[in-house]
């Protein structure tokens, strides 16, 4: 799914993509589930389809004459597969200068993992992610999304709209490419900087910040809040709002450095100083209480939550390719340009995905690719 949320983020603003299919398999996507299913739809909305066997020479040739007149291109082969499809950047550079041709990779275009296929649960592991996600002691956890493949669909993205950026000054494409494991590694962060930087090891913190404390969740009477007021005036706001002001000057939590130091003593003087008055209330009290403008405190709410009081209303869908419904909205607003909720578009190739290349922002109709299924 790396090329295909690549694909998708540009046409969610408007690019025009089309999604190359490979036959024969009918009905259903390899990875992705049946067209009409949400993972499918959701991931190909706002797209084209059009099937192409692109290891036969007829395949390759509208390919190509369709690459011709595009302005970017975007794979996520391993690097080899490319080459023997004919189909890599030089080739089609040599086509059509102005191309901006993106690639996602397992492990980066060359090197010993080169050619190995790469895929988010074996990035996550590979990059860290999985050593310091969950609950110290626990042993590697899997992040519940598939963080590495949007990691590197949306660095993609951003690196082509970089490209065609450039290209409106210097007139010409370039390549630009990415990997799961590049990606993932660069999404460690400020964890990776404890250990190049500051020479520490980080480690499974569960609900816990790693350093800046209080960060957790504490239960309510219905339920559990999250918390998190590491900053001098928030964790002095936080005290007060619990009743327990004493916190405040303690001398082992009166300043960040003494606070992540007594992590654990802290967290259970939270727990055991307001008990009374803090569980005797739910989550939507304390909400309430302290989710005002400099607050600290909301509820916490599963992920079939439709709203949250914000603005992240899902927008309706109409996918191209069989089926309807809502989708997470994009988190980015424009005010020249609304992000697009489906196009208005006839369904092209019913066959489904075994691979992605497609290519966005401008096609140009040719008789000799027939009409639309």
């Amino acid at each position: 799914m790396t090329g295909p949320t690549a694909a998708r983020q540009l046409a969610d603003w408007g690019a025009d993509v089309i999604k190359i299919e490979m036959p024969p398999a009918i009905g259903r996507d390899t990875l992705c589930g049946a067209r009409d299913d949400f993972d499918f739809q959701n991931l190909h909305r706002n797209k084209r389809s059009l099937t192409l066997n692109l290891k036969s020479d007829a395949g390759r040739e509208i390919f190509l004459r369709l690459a011709a007149t595009a302005d970017v291109v975007i794979e996520n082969f391993r690097p080899d597969v490319k080459h023997r499809l004919k189909i890599d950047n030089d080739r089609l550079a040599a086509r059509n200068p102005r191309l901006v041709y993106g690639s996602i990779s397992g492990f980066g275009q060359e090197g010993p993992y080169a050619n190995r296929p790469g895929l988010n649960q074996i990035a996550q592991g590979m990059g860290g992610l999985m050593s310091v996600t969950g609950a110290p002691g626990q042993g590697p956890m899997r992040v519940g999304i598939p963080l590495a493949d949007l990691s590197v669909g949306f660095n993609l993205a951003m690196g082509i709209m970089i490209a065609l950026y450039e290209r409106a000054h210097g007139g010409r494409g370039q390549w630009v490419h990415t990997s799961l494991l590049a990606a993932q590694i660069a999404m460690m962060d400020f964890q990776a900087a404890r250990y190049l930087m500051g020479g520490q090891a980080p480690g499974q913190a569960g609900n816990n910040h790693p350093v800046h404390i209080p960060t957790g969740v504490y239960a309510t009477r219905d339920g559990a809040i999250n918390i998190q007021a590491a900053a001098q005036n928030l964790y002095a706001r936080l005290c007060e709002a619990i009743g327990a002001p004493d916190l405040i000057d303690h001398p082992d939590f009166a300043e960040p450095e003494a606070r992540a130091a007594h992590r654990d003593r802290l967290n259970a003087a939270i727990n055991r100083e307001p008990s009374a008055a803090r569980r005797g209330n739910g989550s939507r009290y304390w909400r309430r209480r302290a989710f005002r403008p400099g607050r600290f405190i909301v509820s916490i709410k599963p992920s079939t939550t439709r709203r949250c009081g914000c603005s992240t209303r899902p927008p309706r869908l109409s996918p191209p390719m069989g089926g309807s419904g809502e989708s997470s909205a994009r988190p980015s607003r424009c005010r020249a340009r609304r992000a697009r909720c489906g196009p208005r578009r006839r369904r092209w190739g019913r066959t489904p995905m075994k691979f992605c290349v497609t290519w966005a922002i401008r096609w140009t109709r040719s008789r000799a690719f027939g009409r639309p299924t």
